[in-house]
């Protein structure tokens, strides 16, 4: 099996998976009061996952008057992207048209699969291949939940609700190979469930992603001959 090949499977995977919880999301944003099409357009203009379960969640607890915490709570947790896209902008690479389109398909997924090879070209088809099929996935999911939600019944019962995460630690479980990921993926996920039950959606994964900032940039249980910032490690990607 090629590299390529393998890229593929790994991607379509990741889609299935995600494209999976679109039904969960369908279903609990008509239940939440969401018309169909309300909720079909959401996923089409949004179409970040966790941005768009924050604005349901707190949509549902307040009705018409949570609409301004729903719209905050949404863009807060979709602050993340912004850093994507300042990684994902030398893989993207092409000009501003590119990555104006590239920008739109930039989510955790998608950068997930991408950043998880070290060869340009494939990091490209892993970044394209995800980002397209999870939209395409996702909105005809979401338009499926939406439709038979009150047949499913409560969709986390079905487990769907556990499909990303289970992506998503498949990504992350072959790079939990030194002292140092283990340590910041462990430190992050106390701290984000600390946090949870005491800050609004969104805050407690900015708060997380702090501890990977203090301790990529002191390398604390890195390797000897790391320089603060990451750059030791920057100069041996460029030699790679």
């Amino acid at each position: 099996m090629t590299a390529e090949r393998e890229v593929w499977r790994e991607a379509l995977g990741v889609v299935l998976a995600t494209s999976a919880y679109g039904i969960s999301f369908g279903a609990l944003a008509v239940a939440s009061g969401l018309d169909v099409w309300q909720t079909c357009v959401l996923s089409l203009l949004m179409f970040t996952g966790g941005s768009q379960f924050a604005f349901v969640g707190v949509f549902t607890a307040g009705g018409l008057a949570a609409l301004p915490s729903a719209v905050a709570s949404a863009a807060l947790l979709g602050v993340r992207n912004v850093a994507y896209g300042m990684r994902m902008s030398p893989v993207v690479g092409g000009g501003p048209a590119r990555k104006a389109i590239a920008a739109y398909f930039t989510i955790d997924e998608s950068t997930a699969v991408a950043i998880s090879h070290s060869d340009p070209r494939l990091r490209q088809v892993g970044f394209w291949v995800t980002g397209i099929g999870i939209f395409v996935g996702w909105n005809i999911t979401t338009l499926v939940g939406a439709l038979v939600g009150d047949v499913l019944g409560d969709p986390r019962s079905w487990g769907l609700d556990a499909a990303a995460a289970a992506a998503f630690l498949a990504l992350l479980w072959p790079r939990l190979r030194q002292r140092q990921a283990i340590a910041v993926g462990v430190a992050a996920a106390v701290v984000a469930a600390a946090f949870t039950p005491l800050l609004m959606p969104g805050l407690p994964v900015l708060v997380a992603a702090v501890v990977a900032i203090v301790v990529g940039w002191f390398n604390w249980l890195g390797g000897p001959g790391a320089a603060p910032g990451g750059r030791a490690r920057a100069r041996t990607e460029d030699a790679s």
